[in-house]
């Protein structure tokens, strides 16, 4: 009911459930996560690279890019973090997807 209040809601979920649809296929594979911690970095990283795709981001430079920076940022500074996720302004350009920006 609260598409119906809200137009800029949309009608049905079936964008969310198309991004979760390979995970779900695979489900019975990550029963072989040997560790809690292995399954636990597996679901960082689908987390990762799902929210890059729905951001407009190519995973694979969006990862590079990520793993390039992280090691060195400042923790104590506290936007530090805002300038890398998949929705800051700041990345470069080089991680976009062009076909792929969301509408």
């Amino acid at each position: 009911m609260a598409f119906l209040e809200d137009g800029r809601l949309e009608i049905d979920n079936n964008r969310s459930e198309r991004s979760i649809k390979p995970f779900v296929i695979g489900r019975k594979n990550f029963l072989f996560s040997n560790t809690p911690k292995g399954a636990r970095a597996s679901a960082i990283i689908y987390s990762i690279v799902e929210t890059a795709k729905e951001n407009g981001l190519n995973p694979y430079y969006y990862l590079r890019y990520l793993f390039e920076k992280l090691p060195n940022i400042d923790l104590t500074d506290k936007n530090a973090l805002d300038k890398v996720l998949p929705w800051s302004t700041t990345l470069p350009i080089v991680c976009i997807d062009f076909k792929n920006l969301p509408k």
